[in-house]
């Protein structure tokens, strides 16, 4: 060693546990928000109607809509780009 190099003292007992006291109060924190009350998103008429005619044209009869979902994600999204990112046929090795 030439004394230039960094040193890298591992942690002490106590900062570790210090650090872990701090991530389970990380934790409890967003388990307790997560925990609040859930107030669902009324969906518009019109796009129960738009639902409910897809699913008639789909099933060939009337069908009456149950349940619809409102999905906060970005899996559709994704999914589209990776159908797109598929599509390139992308050659690799000697042409």
């Amino acid at each position: 060693m030439t004394g230039n190099e960094p040193t890298t003292a591992e942690p002490t007992t106590a900062e570790l546990l210090a650090r872990l006291e701090a991530l389970t109060l990380r934790v409890e924190w967003l388990e307790a928000s997560l925990d609040g009350p859930h107030v669902p998103t009324a969906v518009a008429p019109d796009v129960v109607l738009a639902i409910s005619a897809a699913v008639a044209a789909y099933l060939g009869k009337r069908a009456k809509v149950r349940q619809i979902h409102l999905s906060g994600g970005a899996g559709w999204a994704q999914e589209g780009r990776a159908a797109v990112m598929a599509s390139h046929h992308l050659q690799h090795g000697a042409r």
